[in-house]
C-alpha cells in the first residue's frame, strides 16, 4: 500500500472491512459472538490509549472497534478497543538476535570451555551468589547467529505460527518470510544482512504472533514485521497467515503493507485492507486467551518467564495436530516424522507440564491419547527403543494426574494398561534378582536408557543396569501404589507387590551407588551404572562404541526420581559439574570433548534442575533457568532446541525442550515434597525479585492437597509479606514459606496470622508452619 492509500485508510471511521482475500472467505469459520469475549477476558473496563496513534476503525460482528498503537516507543503496545471502552492490550517484546557481548564467553577461551571437565562458564557465573541474568545472557552468542557457511546457504527457520486445529505449522524465517509470503518484495531493505542485526519478540506478550524489528541507519527508524496464523481458517494442513510489514520513522508509520498468506494476484487475490488485519488480530487475541484460560495465572517481576511459560502451551497446541496428537518437532521431517510420535518424552513432558499449570483437560487428552493409540495391552509403547526409566516416570505421572484431578473415570478406562506398564518394571526387576548376588547388576533393572540405543548394530551394548532405571521404577511403583490405595484397587495384592519392589529397588540403588563411588577422585565420581572402570569421557574417547554413551539422560533421570539420599544426590551433581556433564549450568549433551565448544541438553534435563531445588542449591537452579532461557531458546521468538550449542549455531526444535521453562517456573514458586506431607512456596525465587518491590504471585497452582494461591511482596525497606491460601479441606502437614532476601538483609522476626513464628531453614530465611485446621496464612517478616 502506498503512502496515499495508507493515509486514506486512517481517515475511515467505522467503515466496513474491505473484502478478505478469496481463500480466506472460503474456509474461515464464523466469528464467535462478542458476548463470548468476556470469557476470554478484557484487559480493562476502560483501557487507556492516551498518547496512542489511531490506526483504523473496524467492525467485528456488527460491533465497532478501534485499533491504536503506542508509537512513542519501539516496543509500544497495540490496543484494540471496543465502543464500550473495554479492550485488549497487546504488549510487544523485542530481544537482540545478535551477539553484542564486549567479551565473548566471559573472557574465557572457547577451546578451554570445550575441553575442560569442570563447567568453566558456570563456575564463573556462580562466584557471587545468585547469577546475574544479563551476564548469563552474555555468556554465549544467541542461537542462530553464526554466519552461514556459504553465501548461498538457505537460512533456517527460527519460529513457527499456527493454530490448534491445523494439522501442520508454518515456519517463519529470520527475515520475517514464511514459505509463501516474503516481506522483502515490498521492503527491499529487509535483507539477510539486515536480519543479522534484528530484534525478535511476540505481540501479545505470550501469544504466537511473531514480531521482527530491523533497525535502519537513522536513529528512531526501523522496519517491523508481524505475522500470525489465521485462527478462523480451517484448511487441513495449510496454515493461513496474516502479515503486517511497516517502516517506522520518528514514531510514525511512513509505509505499511498488509498481507494474507500469499503475494497478491489481482484482481482475483488482492492484499487485505488494514481493517481486515486488525479484525483478524482481534479474533486471534480472543482465540488464544480462550485456549489457555484454564492455566494457573502467574505474575513475576521478570515478566518474560511468565510469558515463556504460557507461550510454551500455545506452541504445544500448534505443534500437536488438532491440538492433541503428539509430535516431537515441527515443519521438517526431523522431528515431525511419525516415527517419533510415540516417543515417551513427548508424553511425559506434556503430561507433567500441563498438570503443574492446572491444564487438566489438556492433561486428560494427552494421557487418554497416549494410552489409547500408543500403548498396547502388554504396556509396551508403539515406538522404537523404549526408555526404561520413562516407564517409571509414566507411572508417577499417572498417580499425579489422579492426585490433582481425582478423575477416576479415565484411570478406570486404562487401568489394565497402567497395570501392564507396572508389570514391565516388576518383571524386569524379578529378572535382575535371578542374577548371581555378586553380579554388579544384581537387583537392578537392566534396559536401554536412550531410545537411539536400539538403532545401533549391537543395541545390547546399552542394555545395562542404569541406576536411573531402578530409581524411576521405584518412584513410579511407589506413587502408583498410593494412588491405587485411595482408589480402593488391589487386585491380586498388586499394591503390596509394587511397594515391595519399590522398597527393594530403593535399598539396592543406595547400596550399589555407595559401593561404586570413586572417593579417590576429587570431587568423588559416580557413573551411571555400577561396575564402570572409566569415566564417561574416558569411555567415549577410548571405547567404540562406548557403553557410556548418552550419560546425560540416566544422570538426570536418576536425580529426578528423588529416591536416593541427599548426600548421594549431591555427589551425583558435583560429579556432573566437575567431569563434563553440564554446560553453563544446564545438563550437557555429553560427547567426546572438543575445542569447538560444548552443548546444552534442552529436554530431559529438567530432572537435574528439580533436584538442585530440592537440595537447596538455589543459585545453581537459577543459573539453569537463565541458561535454558537464553541459550536453549531463540531470543524473543522462544523456540527451544533439543540440543543447543554455544557458538551461535541453529538447533533442532523439540516440544519437550519447550516445556522445560514452565516446569522450572512453577517449581520455583510452588513445589511438593516427593514423599513427606510438605509443601514449599517461594523456594527458588531470585533474591532480586523481592528487592524489586514487585509482587510475586501464582493463582490456583495444583497440588496433591488441592489448589494453592501464593503471593509475596516486599512492602517497604524492612517488611515482607507472603499470603498462602489452601483451597481444599485436605492440606499438607507442613508449609515452608521462604523469603530469599538480598544477601545483605536478614530476617529478624516473623508472624503467621498475627502469631510469632520461628525462623528456620538452612539459610535462616524460611518459616515452617504446621497447618493444623487453618487454610489461609498471612506471613509477615521484618528484616534488616
Amino acid at each position: 500500500m502506498d503512502r496515499r492509500r495508507f493515509v486514506q485508510s486512517l481517515a475511515i471511521a467505522g467503515a466496513a472491512i474491505n473484502g478478505l482475500p478469496a481463500i480466506a472467505k472460503k474456509k474461515r469459520e464464523a466469528v464467535q459472538p462478542l458476548a463470548m469475549l468476556n470469557e476470554a477476558g478484557f484487559d480493562g473496563d476502560q483501557v487507556d490509549v492516551s498518547g496512542y496513534t489511531l490506526i483504523c476503525s473496524f467492525q467485528s460482528n456488527a460491533a465497532e472497534w478501534k485499533a491504536y498503537e503506542d508509537m512513542r516507543t519501539r516496543d509500544g503496545a497495540i490496543t484494540l478497543v471496543a465502543s464500550s471502552g473495554k479492550g485488549h492490550v497487546l504488549a510487544k517484546s523485542a530481544e537482540a538476535n545478535f551477539a553484542d557481548a564486549a567479551l565473548p564467553y566471559l573472557g574465557l577461551k572457547l577451546s578451554d570451555i570445550g575441553m575442560s571437565g569442570p563447567d568453566l562458564l558456570a563456575d564463573t557465573l556462580l562466584r557471587d551468589g545468585d547469577p546475574d541474568p544479563e551476564r548469563v545472557k552474555a555468556a554465549a552468542p544467541p542461537i542462530g547467529t553464526a554466519p552461514p557457511a556459504t553465501p548461498y546457504e538457505r537460512p533456517a527457520w527460527n519460529t513457527i505460527v499456527g493454530t490448534k486445529e491445523c494439522m501442520d505449522t508454518m515456519p517463519v524465517y529470520p527475515s520475517g518470510s514464511t514459505r509463501t509470503y516474503h516481506p522483502v518484495q515490498y521492503f527491499p531493505e529487509i535483507t539477510q544482512t539486515a536480519a543479522a542485526k534484528r530484534y525478535e519478540g511476540l505481540v501479545g506478550g505470550w501469544m504466537p504472533a511473531v514480531r521482527k524489528v530491523f533497525p535502519a541507519t537513522a536513529v528512531g527508524e526501523y522496519f517491523e514485521v508481524i505475522v500470525f496464523g489465521d485462527v478462523k481458517a480451517r484448511d487441513k494442513f495449510i496454515v493461513q497467515t496474516w502479515h503486517r510489514t511497516a517502516h517506522i520513522r520518528d514514531g510514525k508509520i511512513v509505509k505499511v503493507q498488509y498481507g494474507y498468506s500469499y503475494p497478491a494476484f489481482p484482481p482475483a487475490r488482492e492484499n487485505p485492507a488494514p481493517e481486515a488485519f486488525y479484525a483478524a488480530l482481534l479474533e486471534f487475541t480472543v482465540y488464544w486467551k480462550r485456549q489457555l484460560q484454564d492455566m494457573s495465572a502467574a505474575a513475576l517481576p521478570d515478566r518474560s518467564l511468565a510469558d515463556m511459560s504460557r507461550y510454551a502451551f500455545a506452541k504445544e497446541l500448534m505443534v500437536r495436530p488438532e491440538g492433541v496428537y503428539p509430535k516431537y518437532g515441527a515443519v521438517d521431517r526431523d522431528y515431525y516424522g511419525p516415527e517419533y510420535d510415540g516417543f515417551q518424552d513427548i508424553f511425559t513432558s506434556a503430561l507433567y507440564a500441563n498438570l503443574e499449570w492446572g491444564r487438566f483437560e489438556m492433561a486428560k487428552q494427552v494421557l487418554d491419547n497416549y494410552y489409547s493409540d500408543f500403548v498396547d495391552e502388554k504396556g509396551m509403547i508403539n515406538m522404537r527403543g523404549p526408555e526404561t526409566a520413562q516407564f517409571g516416570l509414566t507411572l508417577s505421572l499417572i498417580a499425579r494426574y489422579f492426585n490433582y484431578t481425582r478423575d477416576r473415570g479415565l484411570l478406570e478406562k486404562h487401568r489394565s494398561k497402567f497395570e501392564a506398564t507396572a508389570a514391565i518394571l516388576t518383571e524386569m526387576h524379578e529378572a535382575s534378582l535371578k542374577l548371581a548376588k555378586d553380579d554388579v547388576g544384581y537387583g537392578l533393572i537392566h534396559g536401554w536408557s536412550e531410545s537411539d540405543s536400539c538403532l545401533a548394530p549391537k543395541p545390547e551394548t546399552w542394555w545395562l543396569p542404569y541406576f536411573a532405571n531402578s530409581a524411576f521404577g521405584a518412584r513410579g511403583l511407589r506413587d502408583l501404589a498410593k494412588a491405587w490405595k485411595e482408589l480402593g484397587w488391589d487386585s491380586a495384592n498388586t499394591r503390596g507387590a509394587w511397594m515391595r519392589h519399590s522398597d527393594e529397588l530403593t535399598q539396592r540403588i543406595e547400596t550399589s551407588m555407595r559401593s561404586n563411588v570413586r572417593h579417590e577422585m576429587k570431587p568423588a565420581y559416580i557413573g551411571t551404572y555400577p561396575g564402570t572402570k572409566l569415566t564417561f569421557r574416558e569411555s567415549l574417547a577410548t571405547e567404540h562404541p562406548s557403553p557410556q554413551g548418552w550419560p546425560h539422560r540416566p544422570y538426570a533421570e536418576l536425580l529426578q526420581a528423588d529416591v536416593i539420599p541427599d548426600d548421594l544426590a549431591n555427589t551425583v551433581i558435583d560429579c556432573m559439574r566437575a567431569y563434563g556433564a553440564t554446560t553453563i549450568g544446564v545438563v550437557a549433551n555429553v560427547e567426546r570433548p572438543h575445542p569447538q565448544g560444548r552443548d546444552i541438553l534442552g529436554f530431559i534435563s529438567y530432572g537435574y534442575a528439580q533436584m538442585l531445588l530440592r537440595l537447596d542449591r538455589i543459585e545453581e537452579y537459577l543459573l539453569f533457568v537463565y541458561s535454558h532461557q537464553y541459550h536453549d531458546h531463540t531470543r524473543g521468538s522462544w523456540t527451544a532446541g533439543e540440543v543447543s550449542g554455544i557458538t551461535g549455531d541453529t538447533a533442532l526444535f523439540c516440544i519437550p525442550a519447550q516445556q522445560t521453562i514452565p516446569l522450572l517456573v512453577r517449581w520455583m514458586l510452588v513445589l511438593e515434597d516427593s514423599d513427606e506431607d510438605r509443601l514449599y512456596v517461594g523456594r527458588g525465587l531470585p533474591r532480586t525479585w523481592l528487592a524489586s518491590g514487585k509482587k510475586i504471585e501464582i493463582e490456583q497452582a495444583p497440588t496433591r492437597w488441592g489448589r494453592v494461591n501464593f503471593s509475596m511482596i516486599a512492602e517497604n525497606e524492612n517488611r515482607v509479606t507472603a499470603v498462602v491460601e489452601l483451597q481444599e479441606a485436605t492440606r499438607p502437614k507442613e508449609l515452608h514459606v521462604r523469603f530469599r532476601l538480598p544477601r545483605q538483609n536478614a530476617l529478624k522476626t516473623v508472624t503467621v496470622n498475627g502469631r510469632a513464628a520461628a525462623i528456620g531453614g538452612t539459610q535462616k530465611d524460611t518459616v515452617i508452619i504446621s497447618t493444623g485446621k487453618e487454610a489461609r496464612f498471612n506471613v509477615v517478616g521484618e528484616f534488616a
